[in-house]
C-alpha cells in the first residue's frame, strides 16, 4: 500500500500539460474543482469527466498513475458511498428493505454519484504535482500569493513551507515503509489481530518515524542557515515565470467546460 502512494510525487516529460505555465495550472485546477462541485447531475459530471480524461490524455501520465492515486484513499471512498447508500431516502418504494436496512434507488444514484466526484476530484488534483515540480509550484504559489506581500505577509515562507510538506511526503512513505520491515523482521505482528492489537502495533513504527521526521526537519533547517538562507526578500529567480498562447488557449478550453456545466444545470 505504501508503494502505491504516489502523493507530492513529480514525473518529469514534455507534454501540453507539462509545458504550461505553473500558475495557470493551479488556477485551472482549481477552476476544475469547483466544475466537480457545480455539477448536479450526472450529466454535468460526465462532461467534467471528459474534460479531465482529455487532460490526462495530454499529459502523458499513464492510467496505472491514476490507478495509484485513488488505491490510498479507496476506504473514504468507499465509506462515503455506504454512507449515501443507506442514509439517503427516496420518494420511490425501496429497492432493499429487511427492517434494519432500507436502500432507496435516489441512495445507489447518490452513492455513484458521490464516488465519481471524489474519483475524479483526487485524480485532477493529482495531476498538478504529477506534472510540476516542486521548485516551480513553489514559485507558482509565491507568484500567485504576492498580493499579500502589501500586508506584511510572509508569502515567500508560506509558500516555501507548502511545498517542503509536498517534497517530503514521498521521503516520508519511504521511511516509513524501512521502518515497518524492520520492526517485521524483529518479529512484529503489524497484519494480524484485532483493531486494537493493530493499533497498538503501530506504536514502534510512528515513534521512530517522528524522531526521524524532527531529525530531517533540523538538519534542513542547519543547512539552509549554512547556505545564508535569509527568505524572499531580495531574492532572484533562476526560472521566470512566463505565460504563453498556450495558457490562454487552456484556459479558454477550462472556462467554456464550466459554461457548458453551469449551463447543463440550468437546463436540466
Amino acid at each position: 500500500m505504501l508503494n502505491d502512494i504516489t502523493i507530492g510525487q513529480f514525473f518529469p516529460g514534455n507534454s501540453v500539460i507539462h509545458r504550461m505555465d505553473s500558475r495557470f495550472k493551479i488556477v485551472l485546477d482549481i477552476i476544475y474543482v469547483v466544475m466537480l462541485f457545480v455539477a448536479q447531475n450526472f450529466y454535468g459530471l460526465g462532461i467534467a469527466c471528459i474534460f479531465m480524461v482529455m487532460v490526462y490524455a495530454a499529459s502523458g501520465i499513464s492510467f496505472r498513475l491514476i490507478l495509484k492515486s485513488i488505491k490510498p484513499v479507496l476506504a473514504i471512498i468507499i465509506f462515503t458511498a455506504l454512507l449515501n447508500l443507506l442514509f439517503v431516502k427516496g420518494d420511490d418504494a425501496p429497492l432493499i428493505d429487511t427492517g434494519f436496512i432500507t436502500i432507496y434507488a435516489k441512495g445507489v444514484e447518490t452513492s455513484i454519484f458521490m464516488i465519481v466526484r471524489i474519483i475524479f476530484l483526487i485524480i485532477g488534483m493529482s495531476l498538478l504535482t504529477y506534472t510540476t515540480s516542486p521548485i516551480v509550484l513553489t514559485d507558482a504559489i509565491e507568484s500567485l500569493l504576492s498580493p499579500l506581500k502589501k500586508v506584511h505577509f510572509p508569502v515567500h515562507e508560506l509558500a516555501m513551507m507548502m511545498t517542503i510538506a509536498l517534497r517530503f511526503i514521498p521521503t516520508l512513505i519511504e521511511e516509513l515503509n524501512k521502518i515497518m520491515m524492520a520492526q517485521k523482521a524483529r518479529g512484529a505482528a503489524l497484519d494480524t489481530g484485532n483493531v486494537f492489537s493493530r493499533a497498538k502495533a503501530m506504536v514502534p513504527i510512528l515513534i521512530p518515524l517522528f524522531i526521524s521526521a524532527f531529525k530531517r526537519a533540523n538538519e534542513l533547517a542547519t543547512a539552509m542557515e549554512c547556505r545564508c538562507y535569509k527568505g524572499g526578500e531580495g531574492r532572484t529567480k533562476l526560472r521566470q515565470l512566463k505565460a504563453t498562447r498556450l495558457d490562454l488557449y487552456a484556459s479558454g478550453v477550462t472556462l467554456c467546460t464550466l459554461g457548458f456545466v453551469i449551463i447543463d444545470n440550468i437546463v436540466f
